[in-house]
């Protein structure tokens, strides 16, 4: 009797996920972007958010909640009601770096939040004024050299990708230069325009019409090979930092507990979107691939990266100011 209790209870459950699946979603979606409007995931965001909005019909709303390298808004995602409602577009900084920074946590990444997909990825660029006095990514880890601490570099605040992206290739060039943590991306771009920064490590989407217009200089860029965006600049690692690579990736995840077949709605939504020609070619006009991965393969993906980056955390020495 008791056995056929918990099957009723079961098939009960079952049911219930599946209409609440079907008739999702039946309100507009909070999708939390934890960086200032203009930075790159915000850009990213609003690229996926309006075409999932048309093929769910109703609307994907961004709502930005910058602060503490992405921490602010990655907990109000983690600790919101599990119901489809509220979601979270992030970069990889609040869900697989800043663990490793922070003695204490607000949230779980890898328990707290559930992975559905891993919408794209994409390498950085180094950027420089053009009046800097470095012409080339040689004469940087030249000068850098022969003057430690001299320049200095922005990030968009202690534990953001950037900012592990510049550790990284400062331990494996030998360079040493000085941090200066941002709340967001955008503002370290302007003071490299404004020539009050020396460096930065920038997603290529905000900064490519200022290489372009000869308003920054690009050194150098962080993929296997040159981008596509950047023919002409070549890699950090066939320069001064053989094998550095860093990407800069993005994926869409809800609170832990969201009903797995909201999650699957979401995935297929995404993937559809993500699959679309037009989206694609926006994507790559940008210089990121897109990936549209599944739940289960982006669960993979922030393991691996969590592992990967404690590890180079940990090499590099890198602490929070």
């Amino acid at each position: 009797m008791r056995y056929v209790l918990v099957m009723l209870a079961l098939a009960g459950a079952l049911h219930q996920s599946f209409a609440s699946a079907q008739s999702y979603p039946n309100k507009p979606v909070r999708v939390i972007v934890p960086v200032p409007a203009g930075g790159t995931p915000d850009i990213t965001a609003r690229l996926v958010m309006p075409e999932l909005s048309g093929l769910l019909k109703q609307q994907f709303v961004v709502d930005n909640r910058p602060g503490a390298g992405s921490l602010i808004g990655a907990e109000i995602a983690a600790k919101a009601q599990p119901d489809g409602y509220t979601l979270l577009f992030s970069s990889g900084g609040p869900l697989t770096i800043l663990p490793h920074l922070q003695k204490k946590m607000p949230y779980r990444p890898l328990q707290d939040l559930a992975p559905i997909s891993l919408i794209s990825s994409g390498p950085f660029v180094l950027i420089t004024h053009p009046s800097s006095p470095f012409k080339s990514i040689g004469e940087l880890a030249t000068l850098a050299k022969r003057t430690p601490g001299r320049f200095n570099y922005a990030s968009a605040g202690n534990g953001s990708p950037n900012h592990l992206a510049t550790e990284l290739f400062k331990t494996m060039s030998g360079i040493d230069v000085t941090h200066v943590p941002y709340k967001g991306a955008p503002q370290g771009v302007t003071d490299v325009l404004a020539n009050q920064i020396n460096l930065n490590f920038s997603s290529i989407p905000p900064v490519l019409g200022h290489v372009r217009a000869g308003r920054l200089r690009a050194l150098a860029t962080t993929g296997k090979k040159s981008s596509a965006l950047l023919p002409d600049v070549p890699t950090i690692t066939d320069t001064v930092a053989p094998g550095y690579e860093f990407t800069s990736w993005f994926g869409m995840l809800a609170p832990a507990r969201t009903p797995s077949a909201v999650i699957s709605r979401l995935h297929e939504a995404v993937a559809t979107v993500m699959r679309s020609p037009e989206t694609r070619a926006q994507f790559e006009k940008r210089g990121a691939d897109v990936v549209a991965s599944s739940p289960a393969e982006f669960g993979e993906h922030l393991r691996r990266e969590f592992d990967r980056n404690g590890k180079a955390v940990k090499a590099a020495g890198i602490r929070i100011d």
